[in-house]
């Protein structure tokens, strides 16, 4: 369905709620003021990536925003039983689904009132994910299911030579690069940049892609924990290329997909996947006979209430546009 949007200008004041889940912001757009129509998620998600593009980087981008921060466009759902529809995005595009911006979505939707504890169901562009809400700060999303396309691709990256990872699923597609010399620390966050940008510029140069030739936009390394609590520590790499600070719940996702496939996690077994900041997500998966469907349950906090401004004669006014 195609919209009418000629006449339309960005409103002067926009309010939002920010929160962090592991350390990882969230941006939730609480006011209902673009003219997306109808249709389904996934359509209106693309209406909103191709004609308000400027929308997104006025929300997310600098001077009201950084590369790390992620929006969560609130939207009326298509399906009822849905507590409310969401567009998810960064400082490049739109994405499918952001797990870490699904739990805050869910204590957002708490904090305002729009929801108590128990379970709901939240529509994104690529699917339906139901979640329960503790009533306070913590959400258990089932996600989409997820799977690994390919085991053990090599590529060859400039600088580094041959890196071998794998090819999975979680929502967003992910390159998950096991065995490397590299030290999951805060102190090396410059040097881990530098590598797994590397490994995506080579992935894409080389035309290793996820299904239908899609971009495989998140590298994520993996390595020891830094607590015996935990399962394994993870850097992960974002389209934008600014690092997750939490554990990333689609890479979280694509990971235990990919344990599913090695036959080293069973249904319902718990995974504590730890991030770079040291926060971490309990993950598990259930299964279809097929599929794959991962349980990631994580903690999030309301930071702030703000009423953005758009003032008309602001030079970027639509944020700072790379």
């Amino acid at each position: 369905m195609s919209v009418d949007i000629s006449g339309w200008t960005m409103p002067n004041r926009v309010r939002v709620i920010d929160s962090h889940t592991g350390g990882e912001p969230t941006r939730t757009v609480i006011d209902d003021f673009l003219p997306l129509g109808t249709g389904s998620l996934a359509e209106r998600c693309e209406r909103f990536r191709r004609e308000f593009d400027p929308v997104r980087s006025a929300l997310v981008c600098e001077p009201r925003g950084s590369d790390v921060l992620v929006g969560a466009l609130l939207v009326p759902p298509s399906d009822p039983s849905c507590v409310a529809g969401v567009i998810f995005f960064n400082n490049v595009s739109t994405l499918g689904m952001c797990g870490h911006g699904t739990i805050g979505v869910g204590v957002t939707l708490g904090h305002l009132g729009r929801i108590r504890a128990g379970t709901h169901r939240l529509e994104t562009p690529v699917g339906i994910v139901p979640f329960d809400y503790d009533g306070a700060n913590t959400v258990t999303l089932s996600n989409v299911p997820s799977y690994r396309l390919a085991a053990n691709v090599a590529v060859d990256v400039m600088g580094l030579g041959l890196v071998r990872g794998d090819i999975a699923w979680g929502g967003n597609w992910f390159f998950l690069v096991r065995e490397h010399p590299e030290t999951l620390d805060l102190s090396q966050i410059d040097r881990l940049t530098d590598v797994t940008w590397r490994i995506r510029q080579a992935l894409w140069a080389a035309r290793i892609t996820g299904a239908n030739g899609a971009e495989i936009d998140h590298i994520e390394l993996f390595g020891p924990p830094g607590s015996p609590e935990n399962q394994s520590r993870n850097f992960v790499l974002c389209p934008g290329k600014a690092y997750d600070r939490s554990p990333c719940g689609t890479g979280t996702s694509a990971k235990v997909a990919c344990l599913a496939a090695d036959g080293k996690l069973k249904p319902g077994e718990l995974w504590r996947q730890e991030s770079i900041l040291g926060s971490v997500f309990t993950a598990s998966y259930q299964t279809d006979g097929e599929r794959v469907l991962p349980v990631i349950s994580g903690q999030a906090f309301v930071t702030g209430e703000t009423t953005l401004i758009f003032d008309a004669g602001d030079p970027f006014r639509e944020g700072i546009r790379a």
